[in-house]
């Protein structure tokens, strides 16, 4: 089969570890932001090419998509399909980011851990095949009945295993910052001091939870050395602080950034098509 360019960047990076998933992943350190979407909430109810075509038309460069939505882009998907998927991104100006999983590795039951251990190692063979560079993971609490540091510690070591099966796929594995407990900064600290592996990065949530202690900025500067993505929310609002986000995105030198700043949002608007032209211009005033 012919190579194309974006298979080329893809599996000739997957030669070299660190520096790999950084050009797997579409930049280097000093790349300028992009913008791209994640199918929660605004795609859920978006085939592939209604995905394609509405980011193409609104100025959104990629999508990571979330699982269990009408994409259909999941784990049960055959060799052809998964073909298919990969060719309509490749014939098509939008890039496929990743894929936004739910698996989580919190629980108190080594069973559950391993059988979310494995389903991201599946997610991983298919953000391969498909044409992704990512798969979005997350903690998601704190189980009362054992030691916040034996769940940290467990949910770190998780990651490790992931991410070197991962490494050999040449995929980026994702830890969104998430959780009732977890999305505490210094809490995903202990998880990503645990979590070493250079496949593994933090996806930056953009939560309330950023400005406890002693704010956003030092809360950041926690993390910056690890971040891989950004999930950002509707910018045409300032329920976040939008304007001091961004000039540390653009400082980021990690070299698992990508680049990325992915909106994702919990309120439809009734027209999203054209929510996402004004996030489009917002996006670009602040990135300027």
């Amino acid at each position: 089969m012919p190579v194309n360019r974006r298979d080329f960047l893809q599996y000739s990076a997957a030669a070299v570890c660190l520096g790999s998933l950084s050009a797997m992943a579409g930049s280097g350190p000093s790349s300028k932001l992009k913008l791209g979407l994640v199918t929660y909430n605004w795609g859920k109810d978006w085939d592939v090419p209604t995905i394609i075509r509405n980011c193409a038309e609104t100025g959104f460069a990629g999508v990571e998509l979330r699982s269990t939505h009408k994409h259909g882009v999941e784990i049960g998907l055959n060799s052809q399909q998964r073909a298919d998927v990969r060719k309509q991104f490749q014939d098509s100006s939008v890039e496929l980011v990743g894929l936004g999983s739910a698996c989580e590795y919190h629980s108190a039951d080594p069973a559950v851990v391993k059988k979310n251990i494995e389903e991201t190692k599946a997610f991983v063979r298919l953000c391969q095949d498909v044409g992704g560079s990512g798969v979005k993971v997350r903690p998601n609490g704190l189980p009362s009945e054992v030691p916040v540091e034996k769940t940290l510690e467990q949910i770190g070591r998780s990651l490790n295993e992931v991410g070197r099966y991962a490494q050999e796929f040449g995929i980026q594995i994702r830890v969104e910052v998430h959780g009732r407990g977890t999305s505490e900064i210094h809490h995903m600290k202990t998880i990503m001091d645990v979590a070493d592996h250079p496949a593994v990065a933090v996806c930056w949530n953009c939560n309330p939870t950023d400005l406890n202690g002693d704010g956003l900025q030092k809360n950041y500067q926690s993390l910056k050395h690890r971040m891989g993505t950004i999930h950002i929310h509707d910018l045409t609002n300032d329920q976040y602080p939008w304007t001091e986000l961004f000039p540390l995105l653009k400082e980021t030198q990690a070299e698992s950034f990508t680049g990325w700043t992915l909106l994702e949002d919990g309120n439809v608007p009734k027209d999203i098509v054209d929510t996402m032209r004004r996030n489009r211009t917002r996006w670009e005033e602040l990135t300027a």
